[in-house]
């Protein structure tokens, strides 16, 4: 069999735009006549050769795929070991990929998924298999280099903000002396809790403290900072990223270790900081934690996120087919244009590699953003696309996906 097969991944947590991606994969597949399929549950599925065909989808059901949060083939956070660590896997994969004829694998995902797709393109030298791979950039966290933002992010800030701006109302109606805590995702870095500051139009507005993991945590300098706010205004917004540290890098709270998980699950940083608040200052304190929901949320997208998410899963199968690989799909804004560009990425410089929040988004008191940063932010949130509504609600669609017969 010839290896002319394409493979689609998902990898590693969802967006609300990332199934955008998958379509636009589809489509330029479709129009280039070139055969697709995806792994269910992304390198989990594929380790298991449960393949899904996507020759065999009706064009009605995958021109739906941008109106649906989650991950619409399903992912997985398993890592492609090295080589010398786990051979075994790599011949494993191996056999799937030769016995499905693959012989080129895009994959959609974050920094740590980029390593995985650095690792692919190592098979024509390891295993006498040569692969074509691409990444299409895909996390809500925005850490990812060498692209301007990464798609996800965008919408996923733009709800954020948008819950802020109505926390905002509803804390401030209820009397002095109230505060509202807000823990957003990031375990390193502080994108995205820096993009509810999005949410302020005049000065004052909240959120009025930001803690983000760039910048250590430290509960006397809040205080100080909490108590002018409260004379101020008579209340407080804060939002408290989940990888919030002290002076000694040490997480203010994580979850019990999930056995088996690579990742250790954070959560519970904006509890602690209520706590202290509350004991030292004796206030009315309330925490609400976005958790899932921030990258879930369809209704709310950012219109540029999704046209350019969808836009690098297109070109990611374009590039392909001309015969490129070893890269991964950089978002850039065009030169004198009010367009993007789509620039090619080492995947070698991308993985692994995690991108903070620079010191000049970063305001000189440490709990606010800078100028600098909202400029950079407020075009990314731009137009709205919303996903169909039925009975007053999203109406999402339920799809159904036909398993690859190779074996």
């Amino acid at each position: 069999m010839t290896s002319s097969r394409v493979l689609y991944l998902q990898s590693g947590g969802p967006t609300a735009v990332v199934n955008a991606s998958a379509q636009g994969v589809i489509e330029a597949a479709r129009h280039a006549g070139v055969s697709l399929c995806a792994a269910r549950h992304g390198l989990s599925g594929l380790h298991r050769g449960e393949l899904l065909d996507l020759d065999a989808v009706p064009q009605r059901q995958w021109q739906q795929l941008s109106t649906l949060p989650g991950t619409c083939f399903g992912a997985s956070r398993e890592m492609l070991p090295p080589y010398n660590a786990a051979p075994e896997t790599w011949h494993q994969l191996r056999d799937v990929l030769c016995g499905a004829g693959i012989g080129t694998v895009l994959l959609n995902g974050g920094n740590g998924s980029m390593t995985i797709a650095l690792r692919l393109t190592e098979f024509g030298q390891r295993l006498g298999y040569p692969l074509r791979v691409i990444g299409i950039p895909k996390t809500i966290d925005n850490d990812l280099v060498a692209t301007h933002f990464s798609p996800g992010y965008p919408s996923a800030a733009k709800y954020l903000a948008a819950s802020v701006r109505e926390l905002a109302l509803d804390v401030s109606s209820l009397g002095p002396g109230r505060v509202m805590l807000l823990e957003t995702m990031g375990r390193n870095a502080g994108w995205l809790a820096a993009g509810c500051a999005a949410a302020a139009r005049h000065p004052g507005d909240a959120p009025h403290l930001l803690l983000l993991p760039e910048v250590p945590y430290r509960p006397e300098r809040l205080l100080d900072a909490l108590d002018t706010c409260l004379r101020r205004h008579g209340h407080a917004v804060l939002v408290v990223a989940e990888g919030v540290r002290d002076d000694n890098g040490l997480l203010l709270a994580e979850q019990p270790y999930t056995p088996g998980s690579p990742f250790q699950q954070l959560g519970g940083a904006a509890q602690r900081v209520a706590s202290y608040l509350a004991q030292q200052r004796g206030l009315h304190v309330h925490v609400a934690v976005a958790d899932c929901l921030q990258r879930a949320a369809r209704h709310l997208v950012s219109a540029l996120d999704l046209r350019l998410a969808q836009a690098a899963g297109r070109t990611a199968l374009e590039w392909a087919l001309q015969g490129q690989s070893g890269v991964m799909v950089g978002l850039r804004p065009a030169r004198g244009k009010e367009d993007w560009e789509m620039a090619a990425v080492a995947l070698a410089d991308v993985a692994d590699a995690e991108r903070l929040l620079p010191a000049s988004y970063i305001g000189a008191d440490g709990f606010s953003v800078s100028p600098d940063f909202l400029d950079y932010l407020r075009p990314l949130l731009q137009g709205e696309d919303w996903p169909p509504f039925a009975d007053g609600l999203p109406s999402y669609p339920s799809l159904q996906w036909p398993l690859l017969r190779w074996q």
